[in-house]
């Protein structure tokens, strides 16, 4: 866990969020409203760069296979596969 020194921030919220904070701390599942901010900031900071990490491998897919070869036309694959489908299951 990061060990930095805090700052503090004032933040609005719906009535319905800070009700589910109210009640979050209330039931004990969080020591305070700022524990469950900080919670919810690292799980979106997590979400991105998880996000960001798949968008770079997928880009680095759609390099490889650029790099990898003449281009097909759609018309030919998709004839190649009907061509090797059963005749009944269409």
């Amino acid at each position: 866990m990061e060990t930095t020194q805090s700052e503090k921030l004032s933040i609005s919220v719906p009535g319905e969020m800070a009700k589910w904070v109210r009640e979050k701390v209330g039931s004990g599942a969080y020591s305070s409203n700022s524990e469950i901010v900080r919670e919810g900031l690292r799980l979106l900071r997590n979400q991105e760069e998880l996000r960001e990490q798949k968008l770079t491998a997928l880009r680095d897919m759609i390099d490889a296979s650029l790099k990898s070869g003449e281009p097909v036309a759609a018309e030919k694959v998709f004839a190649e596969l009907e061509s090797r489908s059963p005749k009944g299951s269409q």
